[in-house]
């Protein structure tokens, strides 16, 4: 069995403003930077093999709470959400010609306008996970995190998800084969030693 931790980067400018990024290289805030240089990651995950998205904001958050490189890949890269990136989800959802669709509403194979669907995550991401050796982080996105847990727990993107994705905590997905369990309980980042 190998165990995979999932750990959303930090704050942007665009996650406090409420704007979608997507693919969008958006970096981390200053404020941003300075919590998370105050974490670490707990034991025995400090020996575990570093993997983050190639967006600036997931690479930099994981050098920070981990004092060490991640290996870069572009499977942990996040959802394309085409023509709605850079766009205000609260906006969108309150102009009926808009379009936009709640993620809890999509199912699988929904796709924004030039977008990219669940499903095309998932068909990248779990090759990726079945290549992992030992347990590993990955620091990524909320959009790569909800596929891999939605195909641990079985959720359909339809409806309230069975979990809540929170930041500062690593996720714990344990991989057996084509078993997959997502442990009930996040792991906290810990408080660096003053």
């Amino acid at each position: 069995m190998i165990r995979l931790a999932l750990l959303r980067h930090g704050h942007t400018e665009w996650n406090r403003a409420g704007r979608i990024q997507g693919r969008t290289d958006i970096p981390l805030e200053d404020a941003a930077r300075q919590d998370l240089s105050k974490l670490m990651l707990p034991p025995p995950w400090q020996d575990a093999d570093l993997f983050s998205s190639p967006l600036a904001r997931a690479a930099d958050t994981a050098r920070i709470i981990a004092d060490r490189d991640p290996v870069t890949d572009p499977a942990l890269i996040e959802m394309n959400w085409g023509a709605w990136e850079g766009k205000f989800g609260v906006q969108m959802r309150a102009d009926p010609n808009s379009g936009y669709r709640d993620i809890e509403t999509w199912g699988w194979n929904y796709t924004p306008p030039d977008g990219e669907a669940p499903a095309a995550l998932r068909d990248r991401l779990i090759p990726w996970a079945a290549g992992l050796q030992r347990d590993s982080i990955a620091v990524c996105h909320i959009g790569v995190m909800r596929v891999l847990m939605a195909h641990a727990t079985g959720w359909q993107f339809d409806g309230p998800a069975p979990f809540r994705i929170k930041r500062n905590r690593l996720f714990v997905i344990e991989i057996d084969g084509d078993t997959w369990h997502l442990q009930a309980e996040p792991v906290r980042l810990l408080e660096r030693p003053k």
